[in-house]
Formats: C-alpha cells, sequence, structure tokens
C-alpha cells in the first residue's frame, strides 16, 4: 500500500521534511517556511513545565577572562582587552532523559554559557562534542522523538533510536562519539565543552570571520566505561549534580581554556566540505586553535530552580562584533530557542534576575504574564516616539550575510568533500585498539536490540561506509550478540 501523504497542521501537503526552505541554496533560512517554523513552533509546547532536551542540568556563577588579544577577529567588547573579566553562568546538561533521569548516561552533554557584558547578554549555546547527529533543523523535533520515550512502551525504544539514524547517514560522525570512550563523561568538570556551530565574528573594520570554539577543561578528560556508568547510576544518580556542587564549595573551582578556530568569510565558498555542516569539524591543520581566555566556575546558586531551572539561554543574544552563519541547525535554533523560553518561562522570562542584563533593557515590550518593568507614568510603549524613548543605532551587530539564488527547500551547497562519512572513519581510525572494541561493544549492545533487519542493515552500511574495519567489526559484533 502507498504511503499516506505527510501534511501541515491545516492538512497541507508537505513538498520537503529533509531540507528548510533558504534564500538561495547556502543562505539563511526564511520565515516563510511555515512548515518549519510550525515544526520547531509544536515541538517546544509538546512538555510543560519542564524543558523538551536538556531538562536534567547544574549550573554555577563564575567569570570569563581574557588572556590574548583577539581584536583583529571581533570588536566585541567583553573580548577587548586582555585581562578582561565578564560574569558567567554555565549550564550543563543531558539531552534526551527527563528532570528525573539519572547523570551518569550515554548522552551528549549541553554546555551553554550566558556572558553578562556590558553591551547585553551573549549567550553560547554547545555541547560537549563538537558535531551533532543532523544538520537541518526541520528534522530536530523528529530526532529528538526517536530518542525518547516511546508513546506505547514508555521507555526509550532501541528500534525508533536506530531507525532514525538508518535514515541519517549525516549521524554517522556523531554516533561515532557518543558510543566511543567519551560518550560518559565521569562529571561536568572532566569534559570539553564546544559552541559546535559555526559563529560569525566581524572586527572593526568591518572584515567577517567564521569561528568556532573549543572550551578545553583544565580538569583533564575523565570518563565512565557503560559498566562504571551503571554502577555509579546504582550508587548515585545525581553524581554529577553533586561533584560540581562540591567541588566548587571546597574551593576547588573547575576551569576551562577557551581556543577558537578563525575561517576568513571568503574561505567560507571554497572550503573542500561545507564549513556550516553541524556534522564536520574543521581540521586543525587547516585552522589551528588560537587561545582566547578562560572560564571559571566559582560559585554554585543559591536556588537551584530559580538559577538553574529558569535560566534561559538563546543562541540569538548576540553582542556587537558577533552574529550567525548560515549554518542551517543554528539558524533553526535561533527562534526555537527563544520561543522555548516564551512557552515555558513566559514572554518576560528575560527580567528574571538570571536571565536580566547588567543594565536594565531599553525597549517597547510591556505587559504579559509576570510582568515586572512598568516604566514611568509617561513611558510610550511605541516607536518612532516624540518623547526620547530608546531609538535604533543603525549599527549592525555583525556583517551581512551574503544570498543568491531563489527560495525554496535547497539541500547544502555541494562542496569537493561533502560526504556523511569520511570523518566519521577518520575519528575511527584515531583510535587505539581497545578504544576500536569498546566503540564495538557499545554500538552493538544497542543495534542487535533492533527487531528489524533492513533497519540493522542500512546502519551496519553506514559503518561500512565510514572504514571497511569498522563496519566489519560492528556486523560481526552484532551477528554475534544476535546468534547468541
Amino acid at each position: 500500500m502507498p504511503k499516506p501523504t505527510l501534511t501541515t497542521e491545516s492538512g497541507a501537503p508537505v513538498a520537503d521534511n529533509q531540507n528548510s526552505a533558504t534564500a538561495g541554496v547556502g543562505g539563511p533560512l526564511l520565515l516563510q517556511d511555515q512548515h518549519l517554523l510550525e515544526k520547531l513552533a509544536r515541538f517546544n509546547r509538546e512538555r510543560i513545565p519542564e524543558r523538551v532536551v536538556h531538562a536534567r542540568g547544574s549550573g554555577a556563577h563564575g567569570y570569563f577572562e581574557v588572556t590574548d588579544d583577539v581584536t583583529g577577529f571581533t570588536r566585541a567588547d567583553f573580548l577587548g582587552s586582555v585581562g578582561r573579566r565578564t560574569p558567567v553562568f554555565a549550564r550543563f546538561s543531558t539531552v534526551a532523559d527527563s528532570l528525573g533521569g539519572a547523570d551518569a548516561v550515554r548522552d551528549p552533554r549541553g554546555f551553554a554559557l550566558k556572558f553578562y557584558t556590558d553591551e547585553g547578554n551573549y549567550d553560547l549555546v554547545g555541547n560537549n562534542t563538537p558535531v551533532f547527529f543532523i544538520k537541518d533543523p526541520i528534522k530536530f523535533p523528529d530526532f529528538i522523538h526517536s530518542q525518547k520515550r516511546d508513546p506505547f512502551t514508555g521507555v526509550q525504544e532501541p528500534d525508533n533510536v536506530w531507525d532514525f539514524w538508518a535514515h541519517s547517514p549525516e549521524a554517522t560522525h556523531q554516533i561515532t562519539w557518543l558510543m566511543g570512550d567519551r560518550g560518559i563523561p565521569a562529571s561536568y568538570r572532566h569534559m570539553n565543552g564546544y559552541g559546535s556551530h559555526t559563529y560569525q565574528w566581524t572586527n572593526a573594520a568591518g572584515e567577517a570571520f567564521f569561528v568556532k570554539y573549543h572550551f578545553k577543561t583544565n580538569q583533564g578528560i575523565r570518563c565512565l566505561s557503560s559498566e562504571q556508568a551503571a554502577e555509579q547510576v546504582g550508587k548515585d544518580a545525581n553524581s554529577h549534580q553533586r561533584d560540581l556542587v562540591q567541588a566548587i564549595e571546597r574551593g576547588v573551582n573547575p576551569s576551562w581554556t577557551l581556543y577558537v578556530q578563525i575561517m576568513p568569510a571568503a574561505e567560507a565558498p571554497s572550503y573542500r566540505f561545507n564549513p556550516f555542516d553541524l556534522t564536520k569539524v574543521w581540521p586543525h591543520a587547516d585552522y589551528p586553535l588560537q587561545r582566547v581566555g578562560r572560564l571559571v566556575l566559582d560559585r554554585n546558586p543559591d536556588n537551584v530552580f530559580a538559577e538553574v531551572e529558569q535560566a534561559a539561554f538563546s543562541p540569538n543574544n548576540f553582542v556587537p562584533g558577533i552574529g550567525p552563519s548560515p549554518d542551517k541547525m543554528l539558524q533553526g535554533r535561533l527562534f526555537a530557542y527563544a520561543d522555548a523560553h516564551r512557552y515555558r518561562l513566559g514572554v518576560n522570562h528575560t527580567q528574571l534576575p538570571i536571565n536580566a542584563p547588567k543594565f536594565e533593557a531599553a525597549n517597547y515590550g510591556r505587559d504579559g504574564l509576570m510582568a515586572t518593568r512598568n516604566g514611568s507614568r509617561h513611558a510610550k510603549n511605541y516607536e518612532p516616539n516624540s518623547y526620547d524613548g530608546p531609538v535604533q543605532t543603525d549599527q549592525p551587530l555583525s556583517a551581512p550575510l551574503a544570498v543568491a539564488g531563489h527560495t525554496g527547500t535547497h539541500e547544502a551547497p555541494a562542496h569537493t568533500k561533502d560526504d556523511d562519512f569520511f570523518q566519521a572513519g577518520e575519528l575511527y581510525r584515531l583510535m587505539s585498539e581497545e578504544e576500536k572494541k569498546r566503540l564495538v561493544a557499545n554500538i552493538a549492545g544497542g543495534l542487535s536490540q533492533v527487531s528489524r533487519d533492513d533497519v540493522i542493515e542500512k546502519n551496519l552500511a553506514h559503518f561500512h561506509a565510514a572504514d571497511p574495519d569498522y563496519g566489519k567489526r560492528v556486523e560481526a559484533a552484532v551477528r554475534e550478540l544476535r546468534d547468541s
């Protein structure tokens, strides 16, 4: 029987459920893409009151100190002088589980930072991995649904997890990260953080650069095997939260050194693969790490609900000198994160102390649930006006992004080496023999539980495409487990 036609909420047929509409082949996303906005907006409203993703989290206050001059690349004021310190709030989290889940599980970790700068809040929302499972936000709700609890059984089902990955070859790189030795950090202090996405920096002369953020832990990388993690969860489901609180209370303040990779904007179109593809990393040989500063966490929240649960990070909170790139996943998150907070915390969530900038925001937002900023008796709530209200600066925060072509749903622009498997293969070949054995065992443990042979075969084909030895080992391990 033919499959039914996929439709929007209003019943209109969906032409493309794999690619968001863009301004030209490589341009930013379009607000007119009703299907994308509907999917993201509906997805953000599926859980109440905890976060849809990253529900289980821990946080701490601290500061960021500039150690190296980067003024040649960005005019961001908080990065403008060596020795400059900026207050920061950090939130770490697991992704898929609920607020009541355990800490020591195999899952990416959120790594979100709020910089309280003199030019407004700058939010950097990333993970402890430099890549992700998908490259287009239109697939994000489907991806998370496949990883969440099944609507019938009420538990996470290998059938759903691996079926989505079977249809998403671009996930192979992140799967290799997740199922490898770094898939379960021993604590939040002992993992790296990444901006993951590509961002844009603009200097005082108006020159644009694309950047990737790398926060390298100064505590050293420490991870747990699957067996160690299972034992840890049985002893203390709150192990990461407890470790972070106790370390800071003892004065053992965790820290990370920030490095960036910097690509001149003019080099992006001709780079050998799409530099805005979230499933790929930039090789350090092409764009070496350049040190920027250090992040230090030195104060625990006084109230977890008020500060950790009500913290709202939005990647569209930029400051002058920093802006977005055409990274499609980033473009989708520019809308989705802020919209999630408006739903979960209310339209005035930026007035909460943990989210408020260092100075009182000056705009015409009024009223709404939990409004606390009333303004003076004669303050106007419209613009332009004749009453000396705040006005625009006419100075863009970042350089404009060039666009060309026709509107519509497009796959990303093709580069010379834009396949979904080569970086997964490179990562596999970097591993030691023992690391490879653990990686294969972790993958086979889940894939062997899948009920459909065709789903297993599609996933095995991805590993074979990444590296023949990789695929051969996973296939043999899966067969052995299924025959036992």
